[in-house]
């Protein structure tokens, strides 16, 4: 047995140096191989289905500002009727979204909850993968008040880019037409700058069914901040963006199906900047230990999911980052004790499948 075994690792280890020999050698090869693995990731295709009529959820970026190589910045899509909208793009969301190979041209709508960084830095990129992959009318981007100087800077920045790219690939035919590659921003009315939180409520838009409301929520010194509730044909799903425990937002959250939650551990976030002061940069430690001042802990959001109502709890924006497995453990500690059930820890591509006929949520993990 022992010399058949042999013989067949033997073979093998020649067939494959031969075939890298081949691989080496062979141009037409090469080609081959190239041409093959491009079909294989193109004929793909999406992982949504959006054919059924259901509500559905995808997480496209998870972390919070802190570097991780496992997650995007925030950035979640709600899938209702047809209809693609997406709440926040940060940095590295539209990497993802292409990795999975979503319909990015068929996101028309953009919710932005408010403007820091980690919650804006790639709405320029995302509009022009849009737009070059075949979007034909402008993106319209909704937020609050200072949403016009926010998608004025990303449309000035981006203008040289948009130029080149029409220049070079439209050919008269119309295939990138400039109109469509500007974005349009949609001020969400009543929030006001520099106004502190009333906990009010707009709608954003009706659309065939789905319902999109804004709530003011507690980000200060950030003002405006939104969180966003969808829904759609008696089910519904609220992203909370950054906020404290704000009644309410528990109030505006009252029988949702699923709450996307931030949260951050302030314990474990507390012990990563006093390792951070160790080394001498007690500006960088201050500036981590600042932000537990407007974020929710995820026993904090447990809580509020409790007193909500919500079937089901999913948190997003995780700080700090959770590189292994087994951290998830202190990250959650004392969650279950306030939530027994019906809370789990969001990642890049999980998506939640909200069916209509009141079943349970249904849990996947895209797959790249």
């Amino acid at each position: 047995m022992k010399k058949i075994i042999g013989l067949v690792a033997a073979l093998a280890l020649v067939l494959a140096l031969g075939a890298w020999a081949a691989f080496r050698s062979s141009p037409a090869v090469q080609d081959a191989v190239v041409a093959r693995a491009a079909h294989a990731a193109i004929a793909r295709g999406s992982q949504m289905p959006a054919a059924d009529d259901s509500l559905r959820v995808l997480l496209c970026g998870t972390s919070s500002p802190m570097p991780d190589r496992a997650a995007a910045k925030a950035c979640t899509i709600v899938v209702a009727g047809g209809q693609w909208v997406l709440v926040d793009i940060g940095p590295e969301a539209t990497e993802n979204l292409n990795r999975w190979r979503l319909p990015i041209a068929r996101i028309g709508t953009v919710l932005l909850t408010h403007f820091h960084s980690d919650h804006i830095g790639e709405l320029g990129e995302f509009n022009m993968q849009g737009w070059a992959q075949g979007r034909r009318d402008p993106l319209q981007v909704f937020g609050p008040d200072g949403i016009e100087q926010v998608v004025g800077g990303f449309n000035a920045a981006y203008a040289p880019d948009r130029a080149y790219r029409h220049a070079h690939h439209d050919h008269g035919k119309g295939l990138m037409p400039l109109a469509a590659g500007e974005m349009q921003a949609r001020t969400i009315a009543p929030f006001k700058a520099g106004e502190a939180p009333q906990g009010r409520r707009s709608v954003v838009f009706e659309r065939d069914g789905l319902v999109v409301t804004a709530i003011e929520v507690d980000h200060r010194p950030v003002t405006p901040a939104l969180a966003y509730r969808f829904d759609y044909k008696g089910r519904s799903v609220v992203i909370t963006g950054d906020t404290v425990y704000y009644p309410p937002l528990v109030a505006a959250a009252r029988g949702a199906d699923l709450l996307v939650s931030e949260g951050e551990s302030h314990a474990l976030l507390d012990i990563v900047a006093g390792e951070i002061a160790k080394t001498g940069d007690a500006r960088l430690a201050g500036v981590l230990r600042d932000t537990a001042s407007y974020h929710l802990t995820p026993v904090q959001a447990a809580k509020m999911a409790n007193e909500a109502g919500v079937r089901e709890l999913v948190f997003t924006h995780i700080a700090p980052p959770i590189p292994l497995r087994p951290m998830a453990v202190p990250w959650l500690r004392g969650v279950r004790e306030a939530r027994p059930d019906g809370v789990r820890l969001g990642h890049d591509g999980l998506t939640a499948t909200i069916p209509l006929d009141g079943g349970p949520v249904r849990f996947e993990t895209l797959r790249e």
